[in-house]
């Protein structure tokens, strides 16, 4: 029988191939992020001279921002375009990152490169996570979620740790930086390849009751309105998402200079920013599909304060940085891994299919908004009263957290 006659069937055993198809693509979406995890912060200082903290966090801001607002607009370009049309344009946009990264002749250049890759990655990963929930349908949402995360930051944390063994080897640019290329041409031939899941959509569509008013089908205003704040549990997982991004965007652009700062080589630096999503990566299988068994708001709620337990390990411990530098790593991915595919599965447990990719935007853009709002209270606070305090801030700010998800967050419910 071949795909174009093939039942449509909703399931993750009815639909491994293209599963399986879909997490390979998002291997090579969290490989290119990974490419900047190690050593973009220490080219801003070392190789281009940035003094200040901030500007050095600019390319983080810039990835963050864009992301964001293309994950908002992903979910109302569903409504226009097939999800694999998305993917596919995510990948073309992508193409030049790796070759600016390797080559840019100015910082200014590195922050245009994370402009292009804050697009790539906003439709890049949620064309993934959008296709790989529809065609799993609403049983195995968390454990759908839980893989795709898994292989993307697996991924990310591969990509960091192989970047600063090259670094150590071959110096921050270009080698670190041109695996990449790899990353793209693999992500667009597979991308090409895939199959849209728009018939998995309209199948759910049809086993699920119609919504009675237009206010459970509402458009992108009021789809943001409602995930923002109207929404109970959608406003708990926003901030929670937004504060999950805001600690990983202030390591991201503080570890490498702070545990270099207290002595570490680029290659202690590279095992600690890869191991961190590795455990990420990893963790997600497992608790995806605990999210599915147990629940989600107690992995939402324990992740959050697991995560913030790593900041305090890490200046607890800064007089010993590698361990530090260890223990808050494995605190970090553990917490992370708890939170990131349950607070997937409960926005889209609490919203109607008809909205869900555009209630799983709005998600998205407040989550990756974090990665802006760590960069920047990073940068100012780093200037203003070192790098030691903004890992202090860190920790309180998740744990805070933690405890309004508690408040907030109420268990799944059919919709």
């Amino acid at each position: 029988m071949s795909a174009a006659s093939r039942p449509v069937r909703l399931g993750l055993k009815e639909n491994w191939p293209q599963f399986t198809l879909l997490i390979v693509v998002n291997v090579c979406v969290g490989a290119l992020v990974g490419l900047e995890r190690t050593t973009v912060p220490l080219i801003g200082t070392d190789v281009f001279g940035l003094t200040s903290n901030l500007a050095g966090f600019s390319f983080i801001i810039a990835f963050g921002v864009t992301k964001a607002m293309t994950n908002l607009v992903a979910g109302a370009l569903t409504a226009r375009f097939r999800r694999k049309q998305l993917l596919v344009a995510g990948w073309l946009i992508g193409v030049p990152v790796p070759f600016a990264l390797a080559w840019a002749p100015g910082w200014s250049w590195i922050v245009a490169a994370n402009v292009l890759l804050g697009i790539n990655q906003g439709l890049t990963w949620s064309m993934t996570v959008n296709m790989k929930i529809d065609l799993v349908g609403p049983a195995r949402r968390g454990l759908a979620t839980g893989l795709n995360e898994a292989a993307g930051y697996v991924a990310v944390g591969a990509t960091a740790l192989g970047t600063g063994y090259l670094a150590a080897a071959y110096g921050l640019r270009p080698a670190p930086e041109l695996i990449g290329v790899v990353f793209v041409v693999a992500g667009l031939a597979l991308s090409l390849v895939a199959r849209d899941t728009s018939d998995h959509v309209a199948l759910e569509l049809s086993r699920h009751p119609a919504p009675a008013a237009a206010s459970e089908a509402p458009g992108v205003a009021q789809a943001f309105a409602r995930t923002s704040w109207r929404d109970r549990s959608l406003r708990g997982a926003s901030q929670a998402g937004l504060a999950n991004n805001l600690n990983d965007g202030l390591t991201w652009g503080v570890f490498p200079l702070l545990f270099t700062e207290y002595g570490l080589g680029l290659t202690a630096v590279g095992v600690i920013k890869g191991l961190y999503p590795l455990l990420w990566g990893v963790g997600m299988i497992p608790t995806g599909h605990l999210a599915d068994r147990v629940g989600r708001k107690p992995l939402i709620v324990t992740g959050m304060l697991v995560q913030a337990t790593g900041f305090v390990l890490a200046f607890a411990l800064l007089s010993r940085p590698l361990l530090a530098g260890v223990a808050s790593a494995i605190a970090l991915g553990i917490g992370t891994a708890m939170v990131y595919p349950a607070l997937i599965a409960s926005v889209s447990d609490h919203v109607h299919p008809s909205w869900r990719a555009n209630a799983l935007g709005v998600y998205r853009f407040w989550r990756d908004v974090g990665y802006a709002a760590g960069a920047l209270v990073a940068g100012l606070l780093a200037d203003l009263a070192g790098l030691e305090a903004t890992v202090v801030a860190a920790a309180v700010i998740t744990a805070a957290s933690g405890l309004l998800a508690a408040r907030w967050i109420s268990e799944p419910r059919t919709v």
